[in-house]
């Protein structure tokens, strides 16, 4: 063997020394997890199989490929668990440049979609850029806000919230702030909505700047300034929302894309055409309300047949509240819940700030996106088009989920929790 190689072996085995995670993992996080992915697995065949004997003369056609990706998918989340946080803070600025050239590459290859840029598609299957962004985004607040914590400038004594949390288990007690580390992070997280927004991706600008703001208040930003900030973004979406009911008649007011502009007339008007944008809305709505307290039985739901469009996908908490009632989609809640709780629960027994943020942004992500999708799926919020976690059609969305739980489960490897 050459110089060569044995200088790249040992540079391989050096890393894989310094990076390997080898301690037990948090076996109730697993089963969450496991039990999450076996349901979302099971409602997902339900949902689907209609829609799939009809489009495709194959009722397995969806089940078939999730399945797949799902196998995909736990294989790297327990190799993922065996990776240390420490290589996600070296690879943030890797994962950040990564993140955006995929964000800007969009705009020059092929629409997979006419009209949308948001996929890229290679050959045997396509993905969302977004999905890294989301990904991205967590790890560079967990990054900076670990990174110049030091440097903060102490102020007053937290007062609770996840924020105080974080704070308190690292030992300082106080809240940091710095105006330093927030605007390098806005200004990586802000490019990056606005980037996923020029795609016609509403849904994921939303989810991306919602997971900004939470990697924010786990670092240690003021509550003020998200009552300051917030109020004043629901004074805009609201001036917003009146200015398109005012002028939804008029033509070329092209203040927003022309089906952003109809999904938000068809949430503020209930009766704005029911057969074309207010449709899907209305069936969910159809679906949600017949499965009573115990639902009509698993595969019983009417409204998969063609009335729900494309039931696997965002609307497919409608069937499992048609199928399952109140009783079993109020259970599938209170996993997501223990979901986050656990994952909060690793992050604040982690060994740095880096891997406390990193844990509790990924989990909270989940709980995000879980809220948002059954708020579009209630008529709480306008149809966006948000994927529920584990349980919406998406193979390379689910193995990305799938390895951003192992990477949690990689934080319960190295902490001080006790596993079983």
């Amino acid at each position: 063997m050459s110089r060569q190689e044995n200088g790249a072996a040992s540079f391989v085995k050096s890393m894989w020394h310094r990076f390997a995670n080898y301690g037990s993992i948090d076996i109730w996080f697993l089963i969450i997890v496991l039990a999450l992915l076996c349901t979302g697995l099971v409602m997902m065949f339900s949902a689907s199989y209609p829609y799939a004997q009809i489009m495709y003369g194959d009722s397995t056609n969806f089940i078939k490929k999730q399945a797949l990706y799902a196998v995909i998918g736990i294989v790297i989340m327990f190799a993922m668990s065996h990776i240390k946080s420490d290589f996600w803070r070296l690879m943030m600025p890797v994962v950040s440049g990564v993140t955006i050239f995929l964000l800007l590459i969009v705009f020059v290859l092929p629409q997979y979609r006419a009209g949308f840029y948001r996929w890229i598609n290679l050959g045997f299957t396509t993905f969302q850029p977004s999905e890294i962004a989301k990904f991205a985004v967590i790890v560079a607040g967990a990054y900076y806000y670990s990174k110049y914590h030091k440097k903060m400038s102490s102020s007053k004594v937290a007062k609770g919230g996840w924020a105080g949390l974080v704070n308190n288990k690292i030992g300082a007690g106080l809240i940091k702030e710095s105006w330093v580390p927030t605007w390098m992070f806005c200004l990586f997280f802000g490019g990056c909505s606005i980037l996923v927004f020029l795609e016609n991706h509403l849904s994921g600008c939303i989810l991306i700047f919602g997971i900004g703001a939470v990697m924010m208040y786990l670092g240690g930003v003021r509550t003020r300034w998200f009552v300051i900030f917030g109020s004043i973004g629901i004074g805009l979406i609201a001036i917003v929302c009146i200015y398109i009911m005012a002028t939804r008649d008029a033509e070329g007011t092209n203040f927003l894309k022309g089906y952003m502009e109809e999904r938000i007339v068809g949430w503020l008007d209930k009766d704005y055409d029911p057969r074309g944008v207010r449709w899907q809305t209305n069936q969910a709505l159809y679906a949600i309300g017949s499965g009573g307290f115990f639902g009509k039985g698993l595969g019983n739901s009417t409204q998969k047949y063609m009335y729900v469009s494309e039931p696997q996908n965002d609307m497919i908490f409608s069937i499992v509240c048609e199928e399952l009632g109140f009783a079993g989609a109020t259970i599938i809640i209170l996993l997501f819940i223990l979901l986050v709780y656990r994952g909060v629960v690793i992050g604040l027994n982690a060994k740095t700030r880096f891997s406390t943020m990193l844990a509790m942004g990924l989990v909270f992500q989940v709980g995000l996106q879980v809220l948002l999708n059954i708020a579009v799926a209630s008529d709480s919020i306008p149809n966006t088009g948000i994927s529920l976690p584990f349980f919406s059609y998406g193979g390379t969305s689910l193995v990305m989920l799938l390895a951003e739980m192992g990477i949690v489960l990689g934080v319960s490897r190295e902490g001080k929790l006790k596993k079983k």
